[in-house]
């Protein structure tokens, strides 16, 4: 397995590259610059009603890098409507490396102590490349989405990157680009900086043990989950003095998402 540098990876990502494998044990990675991308604009972001429903309600619960190793290994299992995927070791290697310094990031779905699924990503400047979803139980995948928006709004974020045009995100607003607008838009997005963090101030989640019962590091039932922000996280992001932030609630979520730019 050849292992990914990942300065080389962050390189390749400011000029809209990104490693894709042909299936999930093989040795090489493909570097892929697609002709036509597929992005979802944040100012126009759509939640269906009943999704709305959904993320508004209390059956899942979703943290931000509580379990990011958990969330990348879903994202590569083999199910049943996909026997094959494109994440292979030196991927998940590599953006497990990143995730420590602070660039990768995922959003888990949770509902009690089950992962129900979720997603990672990795973020560079006022640029969000989301790789992979899963799901395990209905929707869970989506209300990550739809955290994810909100919370790259509220960052002020310019750029979601979906890699591929994909029928499925077009109930979320997602639109297909040029190779040469999606440049455009990435140069622009590179320029400035998102902050990843900035829901949870917004949203009232306070920086302590008390309001999220969870010291970062401290161990929980399914491996790293409630283990806060990894380390190596930058000192500025919250978690990195030692505790999780707790949960936002999908009313304040859903409230970001319909704010006007």
């Amino acid at each position: 397995m050849n292992a990914i540098n990942p300065e080389e990876l962050l390189l390749a990502y400011r000029l809209g590259i990104f490693p894709m494998a042909e299936s999930r044990h093989a040795n090489e990675v493909l570097w892929v610059r697609p002709h036509e991308r597929g992005i979802l604009p944040l100012d126009k972001f759509h939640v269906p009603r009943r999704l709305a429903e959904t993320v508004r309600s209390s059956r899942y619960e979703v943290r931000i890098n509580t379990a990011f190793a958990e969330i990348i290994a879903g994202c590569a299992e083999a199910r049943p409507e996909r026997r094959e995927t494109w994440i292979n070791d030196a991927i998940i290697d590599v953006f497990v490396a990143l995730h420590t310094r602070g660039l990768a990031h995922s959003v888990e779905v949770w509902r009690g102590e089950t992962l129900a699924g979720g997603l990672y990503g990795l973020s560079l400047g006022a640029a969000f490349f989301a790789e992979s979803k899963f799901s395990r139980q209905r929707d869970a995948s989506k209300v990550a989405l739809v955290h994810l928006a909100a919370r790259l709004k509220a960052g002020r974020y310019l750029l979601l990157d979906a890699q591929f045009p994909n029928p499925h995100l077009e109930q979320f607003g997602s639109i297909a680009i040029g190779e040469e607008k999606f440049q455009r838009l990435l140069s622009d997005a590179l320029a400035v900086r998102g902050d990843f963090y900035r829901l949870d101030g917004l949203a009232g989640s306070p920086r302590s043990a008390g309001a999220s019962g969870v010291a970062a590091g401290a161990s929980a039932p399914g491996g790293t989950r409630g283990g806060g922000i990894s380390a190596g996280t930058p000192d500025n992001a919250p978690g990195a003095g030692g505790f999780a932030l707790p949960a936002v609630a999908g009313s304040s979520v859903l409230q970001v998402i319909t704010q006007t730019s």
